[in-house]
């Protein structure tokens, strides 16, 4: 075991989209007042994202799952009170079942005007909302390490979280059709690896240096070293419209950080595989959710993802149990048998139109269904 345990801290990051409950249509325009209400009732915790339809909310620093859990169900809880007195409501689903990205104007602040200026339309597209994570690791080269180790789970974690099978009114195929949007973003995708701190920084000193990026917080890897805390800060995920489910991830992500360190303790590691073979279970993931397989490499062939979610719960189980979580991890069963967000999601829309709804009506169905969600277990 090394020498120092990390603090294996967590923190959760959730965006949300505000819509207009008589209509369920986005609030394009939500009034001033409403972010500064949410600001006032919980400081610090509440900021607005790129678009005017967004919102964005951060747990404080938390030693258990069980604070975790407090502080993103008081978060909810909040905002769903100060929207309703404008009639708006959150809903946690990375896309809006049927909203036209190109009606809804960015929030002017000199951060954001600048990223529409220098991404033009790939950035005006970008109506999307996820969940990061942050896991307390406060040596610097530990982080480095444990990064490129994790990479491997990432498509777990992503298929678990999936909550974005609309785009613009349509099925898209995909349950995660927020990962096709942030794609097209640069300095995206799976993080490289790195064989110390150093190389990091050297790398990306270059951009900073060429004046592209202004420091490491420009990077959107799925998984990054954090450039504002000692933390691991994972970003794959979709955000979860259940409040156990967002909790399951986050408990699976830190004690799956923890494993890791226990393996370094006994001078092991897990494998490293080639980008190239990670992504396509990235892609699995995006397409196909927990509904399908992703590769097992060590095997050479595809597995149920319900199978490999048996092998991890087993892998972190002491983990768990030395953080006192073993009840979170074990949920992720209960996303496998229920479905995620995106498998619910399509099953509401399915079941209105084979009892006669329109197009429109079933995915008006869909939102009713998100805000409800949104608030369940809180």
């Amino acid at each position: 075991m090394t020498s120092s345990e990390p603090s294996f801290t967590v923190g959760i990051e959730e965006e949300y989209l505000l819509v207009d409950r008589k209509t369920r249509a986005l609030a394009s325009d939500p009034p001033a007042d409403l972010l500064k209400a949410c600001q006032d009732s919980r400081p610090g915790a509440v900021s607005p994202e790129f678009l005017r339809c967004q919102i964005e909310i951060g747990t404080p620093v938390c030693e258990t799952m069980k604070d975790a859990r407090h502080e993103l169900s008081r978060l909810r809880r909040m905002i769903a009170e100060n929207a309703a007195a404008f009639g708006l409501a959150p809903i946690a689903a990375s896309t809006h079942p049927f909203a036209e990205w190109d009606q809804q104007p960015h929030t002017d602040k000199d951060r954001y005007n600048e990223l529409a200026k220098t991404m033009q339309v790939v950035a005006r597209r970008l109506l999307i909302c996820g969940m990061h994570v942050h896991v307390g690791v406060e040596d610097e080269a530990l982080r480095i390490d444990l990064m490129s180790q994790l990479t491997y789970f990432l498509p777990h974690l992503l298929a678990l979280s999936t909550s974005s099978p609309f785009w613009r009114g349509r099925d898209t195929g995909l349950r995660s059709y927020r990962l096709s949007v942030f794609n097209e973003l640069p300095r995206t995708g799976l993080p490289d690896t790195f064989a110390s701190p150093s190389e990091f920084h050297r790398t990306v000193d270059i951009l900073v240096e060429a004046g592209l990026i202004e420091d490491a917080t420009k990077i959107w890897w799925d998984l990054r070293p954090s450039a504002r805390f000692p933390t691991l800060e994972m970003r794959i995920s979709d955000v979860c419209t259940r409040l156990d489910d967002a909790l399951a991830i986050a408990a699976l992500f830190r004690c799956l950080t923890r494993m890791l360190w226990r393996l370094k303790g006994k001078n092991q590691r897990w494998r490293q595989y080639p980008g190239f073979l990670i992504d396509q279970n990235r892609w699995l993931a995006q397409r196909d959710g927990i509904t399908g397989e992703l590769v097992d490499f060590g095997r050479g062939c595809c597995v149920p993802f319900g199978d490999l979610l048996d092998e991890i719960l087993e892998l972190t189980r002491e983990d768990a149990e030395h953080f006192g979580c073993l009840a979170s991890i074990e949920h992720a069963r209960a996303i496998i048998a229920d479905g995620t967000s995106a498998d619910r999601q399509l099953a509401v829309y399915n079941g209105a139109i084979e009892a006669g709804a329109s197009t429109q009506e079933a995915l008006e169905a869909v939102v009713d269904h998100l805000i409800e969600e949104t608030l369940a277990g809180c």
